[in-house]
């Protein structure tokens, strides 16, 4: 029997002249690496119904730069149901961790697509990334379920590249590494009441890792809670040559529960020894109504570049509370450290701002 995402299946729905739906039943299924690729003909979206669980079949673990189910170059998909995606990344995956090891599968890779929607599914133990999203127009993700292991490596909850007008919402995301992830190239962001942790928060970057990057700008952080994550609201960018901007970023209403750095810049991220200083510009970027406890005494770190130094950096309403070991760094006071940036600072300040 052929599993519901056999390329046969998508070739015919691919190629259809009309509506075209594609269904997953409930019930486990197998599946190997899949490459569910267009152009296509059908009108416009691809309907897949999806109530079943799918686990890997085959090499995806091990195959480099493998993916296992990836949906590419055509013009709309809904995906839709109670389904789960489950790497099963516990198995063998996670087990490799080393810097020169080739990168793990990811569960959902959503390649030059146009007009997505994907509604109440999960994605569960991912080798490696859970959904990796770029050279996308128009996404809507909602209601989704995203978790693994707070240990497990590089397990990012959904990671985004040169994509524009994405809206994430009414979703949980827990895993060992970030929430959301938006490197360079990605624009017109928003995203509202989902609930991280565990994890390392939501994160722009890393920026400035690679040669002609594009810019990001337009990213909306709101609404959210973050519990027992690494960071929180984070931006972070290599020290490199590579010159680009990060601009017009909101991170605003936001609860944090027992998170290690709640709000972070960090243009010093990777460093190497004889390494530049960033040239990535980071600009116009609010923290506002950020609240909630922090296990760390510096709980706003706002290391900036000293090359480019940051611009227009606003903090609004910012009230955090240490509920860290009372009897560790006992000296060192609750407080914020800032390098060159020159902060704007609105309303109520805990820890105390920068002097």
């Amino acid at each position: 029997m052929e599993p519901p995402l056999a390329p046969s299946a998508f070739k015919e729905a691919c190629n259809h002249n009309g509506r075209a739906m594609l269904v997953i039943p409930e019930g486990n299924f197998l599946l190997g690496s899949m490459l569910l690729s267009g152009p296509c003909t059908f009108q416009p979206p691809l309907m897949v119904q999806f109530n079943g669980n799918l686990l890997p079949q085959g090499s995806t673990s091990t195959a480099e730069n493998a993916d296992w189910i990836t949906f590419m170059n055509f013009n709309g998909l809904f995906i839709s149901g109670k389904g789960t995606i489950n790497g099963l990344g516990e198995k063998e995956a996670w087990k490799a961790v080393c810097d020169g090891c080739r990168r793990k599968a990811t569960n959902l890779k959503l390649i030059k697509l146009n007009d997505v929607l994907i509604s109440g599914i999960t994605s569960v133990n991912a080798k490696g990334f859970h959904m990796m999203i770029s050279v996308c127009n128009n996404f809507v993700i909602t209601n989704v379920n995203i978790s693994a292991p707070d240990e497990s490596p590089n397990t990012d909850g959904i990671h985004m590249s040169k994509t524009n007008k994405v809206r994430i919402s009414n979703s949980t995301i827990g895993t060992g590494d970030d929430c959301v992830s938006m490197i360079h190239g990605t624009t017109n962001v928003t995203i509202e009441n989902v609930k991280c942790g565990p994890g390392h928060g939501f994160s722009i970057g890393s920026l400035g890792h690679y040669d002609a990057e594009f810019d990001v700008f337009g990213i909306t952080v709101r609404n959210c809670s973050l519990a027992y994550t690494e960071n929180g609201a984070r931006i972070k960018t290599y020290r490199n040559e590579s010159p680009s901007k990060a601009s017009g970023i909101i991170f605003q209403d936001l609860t944090m529960d027992h998170v290690k750095n709640p709000i972070l810049i960090d243009q010093e991220y990777a460093t190497i020894p004889g390494s530049v200083d960033s040239k990535v510009l980071i600009s116009d970027v609010e923290f506002s109504n950020i609240r909630g406890t922090t296990i760390s005494k510096i709980a706003v770190v706002l290391a900036c570049s000293q090359s480019f130094p940051c611009k227009g950096i606003t903090l609004k309403d910012i009230h955090l509370e240490y509920t860290g070991d009372p009897d560790h760094n006992e000296d060192t006071p609750f407080s914020s450290n800032c390098t060159n940036v020159k902060v704007n600072y609105i309303g109520e300040q805990l820890p105390p701002p920068c002097a």
